[in-house]
Order: structure tokens, then sequence, then C-alpha cells
């Protein structure tokens, strides 16, 4: 049989043999982003992610039966992270998303891998859809959720776009990473500060609704 009709056992079943070791798992997923932020998804192989890692190929093919599987695996590993605590206050709770995502994309080969997704978008789509899924829509899911209990809580206008506000917070890092410039140390703040800015709820607004009835 190929190399590469192989595939993992059902869940809960093993291959013979030795069982698998965890540190074996990280490097062939650190050298498969690595190999992808520096290269390209095209121009990443087994052959070189085998070499990188230090193992053979049958060893990367017991687990992945192929390079899309192995290219999703190792973004899939990239992108999950413990989620930040929630304290219930919104500026804290917000800082800790925004500081969680810049964690994650700070990392070596954060920007680059980012990069390599969006390159494929036409030729190899599912490597976007799993980034949008296990990264992107996660943290923007999380964001809006703290700016929808502060509503909940009266601390935002009513009207408030939610959604905008959850996209200005995430996007903050990208652009100003694009821009070139180094990340001032309160940068994080000053991002959360400036959109809480925009949509907090204002002590008259709260005396204008009572005087309504």
């Amino acid at each position: 049989m190929p190399a590469e009709q192989l595939s993992d056992p059902p869940a809960g079943e093993r291959l013979p043999g030795r069982p698998r070791k965890p540190a074996t798992d990280r490097r062939i997923l650190d050298a498969t982003l690595r190999l992808m932020a520096e290269h390209g998804y095209a121009r990443m192989s087994m052959d070189h992610v085998a070499v990188l890692a230090g193992v053979s190929k049958p060893t990367i093919y017991r687990r992945y039966p192929g390079k899309i599987q192995l290219a999703m695996a190792a973004i899939v590993a990239y992108c999950a992270d413990t989620p930040a605590c929630e304290t219930g206050d919104t500026r804290t709770d917000l800082l800790g998303q925004l500081n969680q995502l810049r964690h994650a994309l700070d990392r070596p080969n954060g920007m680059g891998m980012v990069g390599t997704v969006l390159s494929e978008e036409r030729e190899t789509p599912r490597l976007l859809a799993s980034f949008r899924e296990h990264l992107v829509a996660p943290r923007r899911a999380a964001l809006r959720g703290i700016l929808e209990r502060a509503r909940d809580r009266g601390e935002l206008r009513p009207d408030a776009d939610l959604a905008i506000a959850a996209t200005l917070l995430a996007g903050a890092y990208y652009a100003h990473y694009l821009g070139g410039a180094p990340f001032p140390d309160d940068w994080s703040d000053r991002v959360v500060e400036s959109v809480l800015r925009s949509i907090l709820r204002q002590p008259h607004e709260s005396t204008l609704e009572r005087g309504a009835f």
C-alpha cells in the first residue's frame, strides 16, 4: 500500500507496536509550521518535514495520511490555547483576549503562517478555513461575548455595533503589524480604550432613559 494511503486507526484503537510519543508529535508539527511559514505550503514536502523533525516518513504517515492533513493539524495545534479567564470586568477581559491573540501571533512563524494560509486561499482553501475555524472565529466569538455581557450589564449603548467592535479589536493587531511600527508597551490598553470609548454608555443616557418613563 502506498504511504499516502495510510491513515490513523479509529478513535480508541491503537496501532500495534510502541505507543506514540508526544515529543515526536510536537517536533513534526513544529517542523511543519516552520516550513510552511518559511517556504509556503506548496513548497513544503513530507521529506523536508521528516528531515527537520528528525523522524522517518512512515512515522509521519502513521499520524497523517497526507500533506493537507498534516498542515491542518499543525494549524490546529498552533491555534490551540488555554482560554483567557474572565473576571467580569470588561476592560480587563478584553485586554486578556487581545494579549492572548498577540501571544499566538507573536510566536516564531506566527505571521508567516498567516501569510501562507492566505496565499493558499485559491489552491488549498481548506488551510484558510481551518485557520478561521480554530483561531479567528473563537477569538471573535470570545470578544463578542465579553461585549454582549457588558451591554447586558448596562455598560454599553444599546445600539452599539458589537460585531464591528469585535472586528476592530481583533483586526488592530494585523493592521499594526503590517504597518511595520514596533508595538508600544501600552498598545493593547490603547486599542481597548479607543474601542470602548465609542460604545460605552454615557451617564446622561441612563438619566434620559429613566426620565422617559
